[in-house]
């Protein structure tokens, strides 16, 4: 019962901005256009608003999914200009400007600002970065260094597609990296759209002297086709860890959490307890929840993402909040902690104030 009144309140939240963001557009289309077909305006955004379910509802209706992704876009950024716009229409009209040309220019100002925005995130999007982190583990060893290229939060699938995809393998190759880590979120959802577009012949590219390896994101959980995703990566030479430890070369434990979605899945202290703790521990756990804890349990190099850094700003400022580090590099005690913003993006595939990201990790261990 709680659960159909929380979805009937978000529902008509929900349907109170759709219609407060449908308003204004009416208004400024009706003022600068002489638009005045009301049922073909409201048949039409009510499909725009409710697009993303529609899509989920079928794989036939996947286009309606990619436009529902853009929407999300629309309806963040509407919600944090357009009552500037309407406050300054207002403002204009006390100083004695009409209001039809008030809505006509600063709506065509607020068009403006939405074209600008969608071109600048799409380029952040599906321009990747490389960034380098240097890190000095003090421990023993039979290796003295070794590089680590990074890449989390791909969400391939519909629109971070087969390009993305060949860009990865293509950026990752050319740092030529002796392990390569995938700490989750590799696809969107459900893996069909992975499958059917064969993007794992294109990941099956990945190579690297000490493996390739990933886990599982809360992404893949919210897709409810495990077995199918592990099998896939299977297939292509891709290990997902889930709550396992390898010891690499005898020269340092990699540990790979299950995602925190998985109530079931052991704790820091239930997979480093018996580990020997002289030599490094590097782990994965998608989600950067548990950093104090990895710390306590002489983890070594902690791998996440997740965050998407909020993928579009403001956004960062709540992940700021939410999370000891929500991106970037950060030392809590002997703990290195590297949060990735990701490679991909989840929704729409736009990045204001973040940027689409492969690390490179460059480890040097020095022996005790």
């Amino acid at each position: 019962m709680k659960r159909i009144l929380g979805f009937a309140v978000f529902i008509l939240i929900y349907t109170a901005i759709a219609f407060y963001i449908s308003w204004n557009a009416w208004v400024w289309l009706e003022t600068v256009f002489g638009f005045q077909n009301q049922w073909l305006f409201a048949f039409l955004a009510g499909i725009l608003f409710y697009s993303y379910l529609i899509g989920q509802s079928s794989k036939r209706l996947s286009f309606f999914r990619m436009i529902g992704s853009y929407w999300f876009a629309v309806l963040q950024y509407a919600l944090l200009l357009l009552p500037i716009a309407n406050l300054t229409v207002w403002l204009l009209k006390l100083i004695g400007i009409p209001q039809d040309d008030g809505i006509t220019w600063v709506g065509l100002i607020v068009v403006i600002i939405f074209i600008s925005l969608f071109l600048y995130g799409s380029y952040n999007a599906y321009s990747p970065v490389i960034r380098t982190y240097k890190v000095n583990i003090n421990e023993q060893s039979r290796i003295d260094s070794f590089s680590i290229a990074m890449a989390s939060d791909m969400h391939f699938g519909h629109l971070s597609g087969l390009a993305h995809a060949r860009r990865l393998v293509k950026e990752i190759d050319q740092l030529q990296p002796d392990l390569i880590l995938l700490p989750g979120d590799i696809i969107d959802d459900d893996p069909g759209a992975f499958i059917r577009k064969n993007m794992g012949e294109v990941l099956s590219g990945l190579s690297a002297p000490l493996g390739v390896y990933g886990v599982l994101g809360n992404h893949e959980y919210y897709g409810g086709a495990i077995p199918e995703f592990l099998k896939e990566m299977d297939r292509i030479g891709i290990r997902i860890l889930q709550d396992e430890v390898l010891s690499i070369k005898d020269s340092f434990h990699l540990v790979g959490r299950k995602d925190k979605t998985d109530k079931q899945r052991k704790s820091i202290a239930e997979l480093t307890n018996d580990l020997n703790k002289n030599i490094p521990i590097i782990m994965m756990d998608h989600q950067p929840a548990e950093i104090k804890q990895a710390e306590e349990h002489d983890v070594d190099l902690l791998l996440s993402g997740h965050t998407h850094r909020g993928q579009m700003a403001p956004n960062h400022l709540i992940t700021r909040k939410i999370f000891d580090l929500d991106w970037g590099y950060r030392q809590f005690g002997k703990l290195h902690a590297i949060v990735s913003s990701g490679y991909g993006f989840w929704g729409p595939p736009i990045r204001i104030g973040s940027r689409s990201e492969i690390i490179k990790i460059e480890v040097n261990i020095a022996k005790k």
